[in-house]
């Protein structure tokens, strides 16, 4: 118990310390951003001060927490002179505490701190290279019409994959002796096309089935069921019964998916408690209906956070189809950069996918806390 004092003290004169190395952190970010704008020959007015004014003024307000502490491990140091044990543990909690918020916003400042330079850094050079906003003005339109690309392909091989992973999910879980070679091939895909990259399966499905001339031998029968191709030429034949690369990629990326998302499926299916199949099984339900009606609904709620993750994941690889040749808004961007020379433009895409990847993050965090609570009022 007499170490204690001292292990305090010496926490919060760190804390104190870290406060100050801040502060030290956030003056020479200014003084770099300050450069940039010189070099850059923009005006620094009374705007700029004030900002940077409030900006180590911000960070100078970690010795609050800093000072807190100190004065919480005097108090410790304090009570323990004068034997009182828990009184002197309470403030020594306490002083640990606000030394660990000390250091929690502190490493934050640092981090935008960082981040603030890195982009002012070489004269502002990393900026113009990726946020050169004249530029992202200019081009934002024109990226994100084809961004709309990505959201097609995304959107529809997500339906495409729901129903596809349950399908695989179903026939890798069939029972019995009967059931096995239907096992077998369900096992073969879902090793095949995990094992292979996004990227391969996408190239090889764009530029290989149209090779192969299988869609010219198997579309124009079924299109001319509906159209009537008498007095077309050639060429408007083709133009009714020419497959659009992005349905090639929506192909790709479900055949790849779906494979992630049956073993999800199946490992939300078997969560589920054996006893749930038998009690389905003695009431006259068939093997189909007790996965319709009781397994696969549970099964579901149990699964949707890994599920919603593994779309998050496909709607990022959409931005692969560049390699077969589809104009999303990936491939847009590159162009634009290598006219201009600046990135500004991939950036644009950067910023579209955070935006709508980070409101399906929240909602995964928001059923994960849900499902935790239903666990807890259940228990």
């Amino acid at each position: 118990m007499p170490t204690l004092p001292r292990r305090t003290d010496g926490l919060s004169l760190a804390a104190l310390l870290f406060a100050g190395f801040c502060v030290l952190c956030a003056w020479g970010a200014t003084r770099t951003i300050a450069g940039a704008l010189d070099h850059l020959q923009i005006a620094r007015d009374a705007a700029w001060s004030t900002f940077f004014f409030l900006v180590v003024a911000a960070t100078a307000a970690l010795f609050l927490p800093a000072f807190r502490s100190w004065s919480f491990s005097r108090r410790a140091r304090e009570a323990l002179s004068q034997n009182n044990i828990v009184e002197a543990r309470i403030d020594a909690a306490a002083a640990r505490e606000w030394s660990y918020i000390t250091f929690g916003w502190g490493a934050a400042a640092l981090v935008l701190l960082a981040f603030a330079s890195f982009i002012m850094a070489n004269n502002a050079g990393v900026g113009r290279t990726f946020f050169y906003l004249p530029l992202i003005a200019e081009k934002w339109d024109l990226v994100v019409l084809a961004f709309w690309n990505n959201i097609k392909i995304f959107v529809i091989a997500e339906i495409l994959v729901l129903i596809w992973g349950l399908v695989v999910a179903i026939a890798r879980l069939m029972p019995g002796p009967a059931g096995q070679p239907v096992r077998l091939l369900a096992i073969a895909y879902c090793d095949v096309f995990r094992g292979l990259p996004a990227v391969l399966t996408l190239y090889l499905v764009g530029f290989g089935l149209p090779l192969s001339g299988l869609p010219d031998l198997i579309i124009p029968p079924i299109v001319g069921l509906f159209v009537n191709f008498d007095g077309m030429t050639a060429a408007q034949i083709k133009q009714y019964t020419r497959i659009p690369l992005t349905w090639y990629c929506i192909l790709a990326l479900t055949l790849t998916y779906g494979a992630y998302v049956a073993e999800v499926y199946r490992a939300g299916i078997e969560s589920i408690h054996p006893s749930q199949w038998a009690a389905s099984r003695s009431l006259g339900l068939s093997y189909l209906q007790t996965l319709r009606y009781v397994i696969v609904p549970q099964a579901v709620r149990r699964i949707m956070a890994p599920l919603l993750n593994d779309f998050i994941g496909l709607q990022k690889d959409t931005a692969l189809v560049q390699v077969i040749g589809v104009v999303d808004g990936f491939n847009q961007s590159r162009i634009i950069a290598s006219n201009a020379f600046n990135l500004s433009a991939v950036t644009i895409v950067a910023i579209l996918f955070v935006l709508i990847t980070i409101p399906q993050a929240r909602f995964v965090d928001r059923l994960v806390e849900r499902d935790q609570a239903r666990m807890r009022a259940a228990s």
